[in-house]
């Protein structure tokens, strides 16, 4: 991928792991969290593919997904080349440094505010429902193709909500939220557990996004990835990516070694997740 952009890091939302510093390493953060990541060209590229498929869906308009209108399900499987996003290496060593090389892909959504609108992510809510102080399960990684802003929908963050069991009113996490600016190409990593909502995009331009969220390998994933997935689609795409490929275990749709890794751990509880960030 050429060029760079940035990661930032939503501070009040890091987990122990990554304020004592096993945040990616292979460089320091400057004064601003921001992180290099990804290339301009290449923000662009999967921009305008996010595009095509937001039309096709808006053209086969189905009215039992309402509320999904302007998010695409499983983004990786309608195009291939969302596939990049899974095996960066910056946002791969963000999530290993949380959950652990054994993590395993949740859910991968656009989160796209339309024009003059919103989408489902426009209420007060979590991407994981599970509490375990000390022990983030699930890490929420939004990957901005354009500039958030006031005017577009920059998502709103409750500080440190993520460690609390108590669900905030709409008005106290109103008066207390602050709000996250990437640029386009930065990423946002975050506790998924923390409170947050997407805003109202009141321009008259998408503001266009995408969300990952990664699980710790026990847990069940939203789709049967490594069932739905076509094997040619992802080693043709690891493989111009990183020169090879070596099995599904570096888009983690497997676990270590291509194992499958959905089976619960003895007397942990299944979770599902409500993914939508904005």
């Amino acid at each position: 991928m050429s060029g760079t952009v940035r990661l930032t890091l939503v501070s009040h939302a890091m987990t122990a792991a990554m304020s004592a510093g096993r945040f990616p390493i292979d460089e320091a953060l400057n004064g601003l969290g921001h992180r290099q990541v990804i290339g301009a060209a290449d923000v662009e590229r999967l921009r305008k593919r996010l595009q095509v498929l937001i039309d096709e869906d808006l053209e086969n308009d189905d009215p039992r997904r309402a509320q999904d209108r302007w998010m695409v399900l499983n983004v990786m499987l309608r195009d291939p080349e969302f596939m990049e996003l899974l095996v960066n290496p910056a946002l791969r060593s963000a999530v290993d440094a949380v959950l652990g090389d054994t993590s395993i892909l949740y859910a991968f959504v656009t989160s796209s505010m339309p024009p003059t609108g919103t989408n489902y992510s426009h209420r007060v809510h979590v991407d994981s429902q599970r509490v375990i102080p000390g022990y983030p399960t699930n890490l929420g990684v939004i990957v901005a193709f354009d500039d958030f802003t006031d005017d577009n929908g920059a998502t709103y963050f409750l500080p440190g909500s993520f460690a609390s069991e108590r669900v905030p009113t709409d008005e106290e996490f109103m008066a207390n939220a602050v709000r996250a600016y990437p640029r386009a190409g930065d990423a946002i990593i975050f506790n998924a557990r923390t409170w947050h909502l997407g805003g109202n995009n009141v321009t008259g331009s998408p503001r266009h996004a995408v969300t990952m969220n990664y699980v710790r390998s026990y847990m069940r994933q939203h789709f049967d990835f490594p069932r739905m997935i076509d094997p040619a689609d992802a080693a043709t795409i690891i493989s111009s990516v990183h020169g090879s490929y070596e099995g599904c275990t570096s888009i983690r749709m497997y676990g270590k070694r291509g194992q499958r890794m959905d089976k619960k751990r003895k007397g942990e509880k299944e979770e599902r997740a409500d993914v939508c960030c904005g």
